[in-house]
């Protein structure tokens, strides 16, 4: 009843810049946070950016400075602005959020992952 579908995923070369974007639809009467993870090949998955109801952000060390997260409540969209991009960057990134739905339920949803590849 709730779904998450990240977009923007793709080929980067070091140095350049994409921009995330994850659509959350359904359901839905309230989003609470909305969270930005990766997955490299052979790690943990690791926070990269979240972002609460109110606005306010919080990063990974190893992105802080570079990448920006940011959301639309009207559009129950969230971002992930991402600069000065690294093949250490690589990783499949996965948007997550916590959501009420109509019958005042909450709990966290994933969407399905887009792949970034920073090489030359």
């Amino acid at each position: 009843q709730v779904q998450l579908v990240e977009s923007g995923g793709g080929l980067v070369q070091p140095g350049g810049s994409l921009r995330l974007s994850c659509a959350a639809s359904g359901n839905i009467f309230r989003i609470m946070s909305m969270d930005w993870y990766r997955r490299a090949p052979g790690k943990e998955r690791e926070l990269v950016a979240a972002i609460n109801s109110g606005g306010s952000t919080n990063y990974g060390d190893s992105v802080k400075g570079r990448f920006t997260i940011s959301r639309d409540n009207a559009k129950n969209t969230v971002y992930l602005q991402m600069n000065s991009l690294k093949p250490e960057d690589t990783a499949v990134y996965y948007c997550s959020a916590v959501i009420t739905t109509m019958g005042m339920t909450s709990r966290g949803y994933w969407g399905q992952g887009t792949q970034v590849t920073v090489s030359s």
